[in-house]
Order: C-alpha cells, then sequence, then structure tokens
C-alpha cells in the first residue's frame, strides 16, 4: 500500500458524523474527567497522571495500527479529551493562574506545537500525515487543543459569566460562523478545522457541566458516572449505526495555506 495512502488511512472521514461523535466525545472528555478528579476523588494531579499514561498507550498504539480502526481512533480522542480536561483544571486551579491565565497557557502550548510541527514538517495539514512522526504532532496538536477548549469552555462558563447555557451557545454559534466560513468563503480549510477542533471543546465541556453540575448552578445535577455512561452508549450507539470509513480531512485544494 502507498504510504500516504496508509497513513492517511487511519483517520475518518470528516463529515457531520465526525462533528457530531467529536462534540460527545468531549462532553464523555468533561464528564469522565471529573468523575475520577472529584467523584472519586483521585484529584488533580493523580487524575493527569493517570489519562496521560491512557493516552500515551492509545497513541502508540494508533500510530502503530496499520489502518484505521474506528474504535481505537475513538478512544484515543476520548483519551485526549478526558486528559485535557484534567490537565485543564490542574492549570487553572492547583497552578492558581486562574481561567484566563490558564487559557493563555494553553494557547501558547497549542500554538508552539502547531509551529514546531510546521517547522519539521513544512505543513500543518492532517492530509499530509504519512509518518510516525508527523501522527505523533498531530495527536500532540489534538491534545493541546482539547485542553485549550476546556480552559475556554470553564473561562466563558465563569469568568466570563455567561454559565453553562450561555458558555455553550456561544462556542455553537461560533462553529456557525466557521461553517459559513467553509461553505461561502475560500478561508484555509486547515485553519478552519483547527477553529472548528478547538471550539468543539468548549462546546461540549459546557455540555457536561450543565449535565452533572447542581440545579442551583445552572446544571440538571445528574450523577458524573451516570452521564459519563449515557454519553458512551451514545457515541458506541453512533458508530454502529454509522459506520465511519477511513477518509481525508478537507484541506488540500488550492486555498489550503499551511
Amino acid at each position: 500500500m502507498d504510504n500516504r495512502l496508509h497513513g492517511l488511512s487511519k483517520v475518518p472521514e470528516v463529515t457531520l458524523t465526525f462533528w457530531v461523535i467529536k462534540i460527545a466525545a468531549t462532553t464523555l472528555g468533561e464528564t469522565g474527567g471529573d468523575t475520577v478528579t472529584m467523584t472519586l476523588g483521585w484529584g488533580y494531579l493523580a487524575g493527569t497522571a493517570l489519562f496521560a499514561l491512557l493516552l500515551a498507550v492509545l497513541v502508540a498504539a494508533q500510530i502503530r495500527a496499520p489502518r484505521f480502526h474506528p474504535l481505537l481512533y475513538w478512544a484515543t480522542i476520548i483519551a485526549s479529551t478526558t486528559f485535557g480536561t484534567t490537565m485543564a483544571d490542574f492549570a487553572d486551579r492547583s497552578l492558581g493562574i486562574g481561567y484566563t491565565g490558564g487559557s493563555t497557557l494553553l494557547l501558547c502550548c497549542l500554538l508552539a506545537s502547531l509551529a514546531c510541527w510546521y517547522r519539521v514538517e513544512g505543513t500543518i495539514s492532517v492530509r499530509t500525515i504519512t509518518t510516525p512522526r508527523a501522527e505523533a504532532f498531530y495527536w500532540l496538536a489534538i491534545t493541546f487543543s482539547q485542553t485549550l477548549g476546556t480552559a475556554l469552555g470553564d473561562w466563558a462558563a465563569d469568568t466570563g459569566g455567561l454559565g453553562y447555557g450561555g458558555g455553550a451557545a456561544l462556542f455553537g454559534a461560533g462553529l456557525l460562523v466557521l461553517l459559513g466560513f467553509y461553505l461561502r468563503t475560500q478561508v484555509s480549510r486547515v485553519v478552519l478545522f483547527w477553529a472548528a477542533f478547538i471550539l468543539t471543546r468548549p462546546l461540549g465541556a459546557t455540555v457536561g457541566d450543565f449535565l452533572d453540575k447542581p440545579v442551583a448552578h445552572g446544571g440538571l445535577a445528574l450523577s458524573r458516572p451516570l452521564a459519563s455512561l449515557m454519553i458512551t452508549v451514545f457515541i458506541i450507539g453512533c458508530l454502529v449505526v454509522l459506520p465511519q470509513r477511513a477518509g481525508r480531512h478537507p484541506g488540500d485544494d488550492a486555498t489550503e495555506a499551511a
């Protein structure tokens, strides 16, 4: 098999189903991460270490896999978003730098990872993932984008004073704007993909908080384990009912800037 096609075959085609599962996965990352760090009492540092180990194992398995495996791919996405939840909470709260400071720090980490990827590979397009090194950069950028998204969701809900419903509306509106750019303009598909990937994370985070936070704080007061189980069943159902196929991410046309 051609090496280029081999690399690209391990990521799913970017369709509406992709984004639906992505948002559900980020919601599960929020409720699952909070289940370990808060409900089970592990704390942010121990929870971060646990999910970092799980993420490392899954990323290694994903890189070694010879072809696209939907369950493996989405398990790795969920691990990255769960790690992102605990890591963002650790940066925001345990380090004492607050939501604004945490978001700024994580934005710098994401930009640095993308800059390193571009410097080494000459592009940050996910269509050019043909080697283990490029795939490692891919998962590093995804993990930082998930972590940044978590911090942005917390910042909007708390520091920004929007609450969970307002935060979800804000990031949902942001995604609609990106969709408009995708349909109506020639803006770089690479930029739009990464922007959407980042924004789906705070949307999922605010939805997750809405599910498990107390009614007095604007939530539904569902238990975190129950909410996590419900979302897991939903994701598995999507993978069964709406089978995914290996595909190419958008971004190789003439408008691609990087």
